[in-house]
């Protein structure tokens, strides 16, 4: 499963990379927006949809949604439904402490497909608007992604060499605090490298150090709440679409809850700056 994991990872790595710097803003955000339709597709699955065809109508209706409110919203609408996207995860964040270890839901559940909605509109506005942010956009998507990237890798070998206290046991018995804490590191690490990058003072220092934590925090909630929605339906994995990782939303979990975070604290220093 690790050697599947590595080699699927040296793939997909220098592709994501590379159109990350060298898309142009449009054609970055169709294959975003086609990811994402990938992850509705298995969201639906998580929600209780088995029939391919629903599956598929349902991935359709989430891409129309991103269509029109790529097309339509005014930047001062997408900043409210990024500070939304920030206000839900904060609510899914208690919802994960509350939870009690239910499983084997067959049924389908429309609040779920409701907030496959909430969880990717947002998610991919919020990538497409950092790409396009008008100095080095591209390349804050990027230290973004390694933002996150380099907090999973921490959390993985912190929580293999010293993990012994489960975080979330009844969610995702596999993870510890030890983890969390390596993906800490990881993230004050690439939170330097963001202060160096701006060039900033003290207290805008410590203001982007504290939202690479936070963002990270964060990503580490959209995790738990898929692997949530997983322990609900009584799988494993999302899909099978990557080999070694499971689903699309396997590997864009994290990024659901971290992006509009990181978005949004972009805003705000970009206030306070």
């Amino acid at each position: 499963m690790l050697k599947q994991r590595v080699i699927t990872a040296l793939i997909l790595a220098p592709l994501v990379i590379a159109s990350v710097l060298f898309l142009p803003g449009d054609l970055l955000a169709l294959l975003l927006a086609i990811v994402v339709g990938f992850g509705a597709r298995e969201w639906a699955t998580l929600s209780g949809i088995s029939h391919p065809f629903g599956q598929w109508f349902y991935s359709l209706a989430v891409l129309l949604v991103m269509l029109v409110s790529y097309l339509v919203l005014p930047p001062v609408w997408i900043r409210w439904v990024v500070g939304l996207s920030v206000v839900w995860w904060v609510l899914a964040l208690y919802r994960l402490s509350r939870y009690r270890g239910e499983s084997g839901v067959t049924r389908i559940e429309p609040a779920r497909l409701v907030e496959g909605f909430v969880v990717l509109v947002p998610a991919w506005l919020s990538l497409v608007v950092i790409h396009r942010a008008p100095e080095n956009g591209p390349v804050l998507l990027l230290f973004l992604l390694i933002l996150i990237w380099g907090a999973d890798i921490g959390a993985y070998f912190a929580g293999h060499r010293w993990g012994r206290t489960k975080l979330a046991p009844l969610v995702s018995p596999g993870k510890t605090r030890e983890g969390v804490y390596g993906a800490m590191a990881s993230a004050l690490l690439c939170g330097l490298l963001l202060v160096w990058w701006f060039d900033a003072g003290p207290s805008q220092g410590a203001w982007l150090l504290c939202l690479c934590l936070v963002t990270m925090l964060f990503s580490v909630v959209g995790d738990l709440y898929e692997s949530l929605l997983k322990r609900r339906r009584g799988i494993k994995d999302s899909g099978v679409l990557l080999p070694g990782h499971g689903g699309m939303m396997d590997r864009i979990d994290s990024l659901t809850a971290a992006v509009p975070v990181f978005l949004f604290g972009l805003m705000l220093f970009g206030e306070a700056g």
